[in-house]
């Protein structure tokens, strides 16, 4: 039976309790966190990707971002019915909605050179979308009971200063949002937006007070910062208690400020000792595969996708370093 309107804003008893409910781990298992993966970075066929983390990956959780060709906000009433009913083929729960909400720019500061080419009518559009975008991602917390909701804070300007308190009241204000629905809201440090490193997230933190407002905690991301070192250095400036979710990649520094991904536990980011931190911390949420690296060769004749083989690859080092760590997910 296709979601209805009316299941889509009824009430949250079920995705509440998510977020204090114990972990479900498979038998055998004594991961402490929610081992994850982007459906998208395996496949987008959806049903492709869940066989792939729950059959091979061995995963109980998934994060949702795009699937068919549609990001997750753009799925109709069948299209969500569909998902719904392949997650619970695979037995996988999801661990939030990777939303684009925020990802545009700033109205009236000058134009950012990391989002697309816009016109001020177009940026001025974008921007008043962005209510109804939470709104559909709430609307995607009910239909598959999940509680938080992945955001930015708009494309990174060249001086964010004279923008940032304005920035912040939109970011409390989704928060307060969020918080009457009791999500919550989980702000990515993403290198092309104004929070790109731990620091900045640290800085953002310490004035936007909401308890909802929790941080996606994305190391490959505040890697792609020359100098930057993010664990131990910019977890240490974290509140810990205000990370939400966490996402895995690694990075490559190369000459002259460049990067480029790699496999986890194939760059420069100390997974093992940050592991290790999250565990000592109570950290217990989603450690989630955010792939990015596709230097992956798919077996011949397999007809695998490099973006299947290069997360195959990913998973299988992100799962040895946990192991590493002492967490056997």
């Amino acid at each position: 039976m296709s979601i209805t309107r009316r299941e889509f804003v009824s009430g949250l008893a079920g995705t509440a309790a998510l977020a204090t409910a114990p972990l479900a781990i498979r038998a055998a298992g004594d991961c402490p966190f929610r081992l994850s993966v982007i459906n998208d970075e395996i496949s987008g066929d959806f049903d492709h990707a869940c066989s792939v983390a729950a059959n091979d990956f061995g995963l109980q959780w998934i994060e949702i971002r795009s699937m068919w060709g549609k990001n997750a906000t753009d799925l109709n009433a069948d299209d969500i019915d569909r998902a719904r009913q392949i997650l619970e083929k695979y037995k996988l729960r999801v661990t939030d909605i990777a939303s684009p909400l925020f990802k545009v720019h700033w109205p009236g500061a000058p134009m950012s050179a990391k989002g697309p080419r816009r016109d001020a009518a177009q940026i001025d559009a974008e921007f008043k979308k962005q209510p109804g975008v939470l709104s559909r991602c709430i609307d995607l917390c009910k239909a598959f009971q999940t509680d938080r909701i992945r955001c930015f804070d708009y494309w990174r300007l060249d001086d964010a200063k004279p923008y940032r308190a304005a920035i912040n009241d939109k970011l409390r204000e989704a928060a307060r949002t969020c918080a009457a629905h009791n999500l919550i809201l989980l702000l990515e440090n993403e290198m092309d937006c104004n929070t790109g490193t731990g620091k900045e997230a640290a800085e953002v933190l310490a004035v936007i007070h909401e308890p909802n407002f929790m941080l996606n905690w994305d190391l490959g991301n505040s890697a792609t910062f020359p100098g930057d070192t993010p664990y131990p250095d910019d977890y240490n400036l974290l509140p810990k208690k205000r990370i939400g979710h966490c996402h895995c990649k690694d990075t490559i520094r190369e000459p002259g400020g460049k990067f480029e991904w790699a496999p986890v536990g194939g760059g420069m980011i100390d997974w093992v000792g940050q592991f290790r931190a999250f565990e000592r911390d109570g950290y217990h949420y989603a450690v989630s595969l955010e792939t990015h690296w596709h230097g992956g060769v798919p077996p011949a004749g397999s007809g695998m996708s490099v973006s299947e083989a290069s997360s195959r690859i990913s998973m299988k080092g992100l799962k040895e370093t946990l192991a590493k760590a002492g967490a056997h997910c």
